[in-house]
Order: C-alpha cells, then sequence, then structure tokens
C-alpha cells in the first residue's frame, strides 16, 4: 500500500487538493446562501442582474431586469415580454468555485496564482454576464429554441472557456509546466 501511496503522490495530492478546495469553497458559499431567507435574492444574483440589465440596456432602452418581492428570481424583461428568469444558479458562483479548486490544486507560486485566480474569476463573472444578456436577446427572438440555447450552447461555452483556462494555466503558470 505504501509503495502505491509513494508512486501516485502527485495524484492523490492533486485529488485531495482539488476536492479539499472544492468542498471547502462550496460550504462557505452555502454559508453565505443561508444568510438569506427563502423568498429572498442573494446580493451576487441581484448584482449579476444589475450588470446584465446595464448590458442589455446598451444594446436596446427597451430592457430591464425586476426583482419581485415574493419570488427569489429576478426577471427580464426584453420589449415588455419577459424572456428569462435569473435565478442564484445563474450567478456562475458553481463555475467559479470548480475553476479555483483546480488552479488551487495546480499551484504555482502564489503571487501568479492569486493572480490568474482572480483574473480568470472576473473573466468568467463577465462572460457569464454576456451568457445571460446574450440568451435574453435570442430568446426573445427564438423562444422555440430555449433548450438549444439554455441548455446546450450556452453551457458548453462557459464550460469551454473554463476548460482553456485551466489548458493555460497548467501549460504555462503551475508548477507542471515546462
Amino acid at each position: 500500500m505504501k509503495k502505491y501511496l509513494i508512486q501516485y503522490k502527485s495524484f492523490l495530492l492533486f485529488i485531495g487538493t482539488f476536492f479539499g478546495t472544492y468542498i471547502l469553497l462550496t460550504l462557505v458559499y452555502q454559508f453565505y446562501l443561508g444568510s438569506f431567507e427563502n423568498d429572498k435574492i442573494d446580493g451576487i444574483t441581484k448584482l449579476v442582474g444589475n450588470h446584465t440589465e446595464w448590458l442589455l440596456q446598451l444594446f436596446n432602452n427597451d430592457a430591464r431586469v425586476d426583482e419581485i418581492s415574493s419570488e427569489p428570481y429576478l426577471q427580464i424583461f426584453y420589449n415588455q415580454e419577459v424572456v428569462a428568469v435569473i435565478v442564484e444558479g445563474c450567478n456562475a458562483i458553481s463555475v467559479i468555485i470548480l475553476f479555483v479548486a483546480f488552479i488551487v490544486a495546480f499551484s504555482g507560486k502564489l503571487k501568479p496564482t492569486l493572480f490568474y485566480i482572480l483574473g480568470g474569476s472576473l473573466f468568467i463573472y463577465i462572460l457569464n454576464i454576456c451568457r445571460i444578456a446574450s440568451l435574453a436577446g435570442l430568446l426573445y427572438y427564438f423562444p422555440e429554441k430555449t433548450h438549444l440555447l439554455h441548455g446546450v450552447l450556452f453551457p458548453l461555452v462557459i464550460y469551454g472557456v473554463v476548460f482553456i483556462l485551466w489548458i493555460i494555466w497548467v501549460s504555462k503558470f503551475s508548477k507542471y509546466a515546462k
């Protein structure tokens, strides 16, 4: 058994660090969410809604994001029509947690690791705002394509970008980069 622990030490350290970071950040995020009442929207989701509304209004003055006081979601209006809702799961925090856990598991020097985590997290957040705004506009014009857009295309884009960020990190900045 000791032979295998020594042989697979790097892999086991990666797995342990990845899952440890992922679980810790998820617990912290769940604690944060627990501080809000069931029918209230958390602050991060509200911020996502505000930024989405700002981006939508750059392209269409008749776009807004409204909070419904008795519901835990935001409604996106596009040309006076509700086209989508923003729930807590739309704020990309779970994607950012996954991104951070991987970077920490393949960490390099402290300063580049922290900068990459901050920069990558900000990039994912901005990409998510663009994703939601684009989705709202597309759903207005193509409501019959909801499953394709929301269930296939946009998750593929955001997870694809996260995968590319991971590849860049491992090949250029991590302790395993040549």
